[in-house]
C-alpha cells in the first residue's frame, strides 16, 4: 500500500523545508512556484535539510525578486569557498508572473511570502504565495471556531 503524502507537500517531490507559520500569521493567496540561484555548497546543504525559512521573506530589488532572511547552513564539508548562511538569493521566475506579483504588491496591499523550498527533478524550487497580514480579532476568532469545532466532534465521538 502507498504511502499517504501530507497536504502541504509536492507528490513526487523532495520536501527540504517548510514555513508553518505563515498559515497562522497571514491570509495565504495564490501562490507560484520559482526557481533558485544556489551555490554548489548551498545545494549540499539543502540536500542535508539545513534549511529555515520562518524569517526569510521576498522582496523585489531592480525589478527581480531576492529571497532575504532565508537561512541555509554552511556546508561542514566545505572549504574556504562555503558560502554565506544569510546571502540574498535570486528567484527565477517567467516575466508575466513578476509582473502579477508586482501589480497585487504594489496596489493591493499584498506581501511574498516563502512556504516551502523542496527539489524537483533535481532542482531547488521555492513556493511563495501572495498573502494579507491578519489581525489578532481575526486570528482569535479562528481559534475560537477551530476550539469550538473540536467540542463538537469530542461531544459526537462520546454520544456514539
Amino acid at each position: 500500500m502507498a504511502k499517504k503524502s501530507s497536504k502541504t507537500e509536492i507528490p513526487g517531490e523532495q520536501l527540504i523545508c517548510q514555513n508553518r507559520r505563515i498559515f497562522h500569521d497571514y491570509a495565504v493567496g495564490d501562490r507560484f512556484e520559482a526557481g533558485l540561484v544556489l551555490k554548489g555548497t548551498e545545494v549540499k546543504s539543502c540536500r542535508l535539510g539545513n534549511v529555515q525559512l520562518h524569517e526569510a521573506y521576498v522582496k523585489f530589488i531592480h525589478g527581480e525578486l531576492y529571497l532575504l532572511g532565508g537561512h541555509i547552513g554552511e556546508y561542514s564539508q566545505g572549504n574556504q569557498f562555503n558560502h554565506k548562511p544569510e546571502r540574498d538569493r535570486k528567484l527565477l521566475l517567467h516575466k508575466r508572473e513578476i509582473e502579477k506579483l508586482w501589480i497585487k504588491v504594489r496596489e493591493k496591499g499584498f506581501v511574498i511570502v516563502p512556504v516551502m523550498m523542496y527539489f524537483k527533478n533535481g532542482r531547488a524550487k521555492l513556493q511563495i504565495a501572495l498573502a494579507k497580514g491578519q489581525k489578532k480579532e481575526d486570528q482569535r476568532q479562528r481559534i475560537k471556531e477551530r476550539d469550538a469545532k473540536r467540542e463538537m466532534d469530542r461531544a459526537m465521538r462520546r454520544r456514539r
